[in-house]
């Protein structure tokens, strides 16, 4: 299925590095990014700085509640990647290039398009990299990160 930008929408499978194209595009489901995950999150990671674990120290820096922390709606962007209903076969993540633009605020949905950006061979034939431009958006449409990811993916 090809999108009004002319981007191909990938249909439910899953795609190696030879079934793509620059321009094909993943549409992942929606999470909702919770409290209990943001304090799990700051347990795991020692962070826990006022806004992501206290409303009322949110709301006195502009907020309109607890802020989820970027790096968690960043992991569970990639963990709405590897549930989408298409999906790449990954190897290995390479690396993110990543920008927090919005906050995502306790009970907040989001969900992301995963663009095929640009591909390449490595030196093993079983393999390519995939760079994927990911666009993350809240239950408004609200971008709230984007960034790219580098994929190892299987021929």
């Amino acid at each position: 299925m090809t999108s009004s930008t002319g981007k191909r929408l990938l249909t439910a499978g899953l795609y190696g590095f030879g079934d793509v194209e620059v321009g094909d595009t993943i549409a992942t489901g929606k999470t909702i990014v919770d409290e209990a995950q943001i304090d799990l999150f700051a347990a795991l990671t020692g962070d826990s700085y006022g806004i992501h674990m206290e409303r009322e120290a949110a709301i006195r820096h502009g907020f309109t509640g607890r802020v989820a922390h970027g790096l968690l709606v960043l992991s569970l962007v990639d963990g709405l990647k590897f549930k989408a209903d298409a999906q790449f076969k990954a190897q290995a993540s390479l690396g993110w290039d990543w920008k927090f633009v919005a906050p995502v605020v306790a009970g907040d949905f989001v969900s992301a398009s995963i663009s095929v950006a640009n591909k390449r061979r490595t030196r093993d034939p079983r393999r390519g990299i995939l760079t994927l431009d990911i666009e993350v958006r809240n239950q408004h449409g609200t971008v709230v990160q984007l960034g790219e990811n580098r994929l190892m993916a299987y021929i």
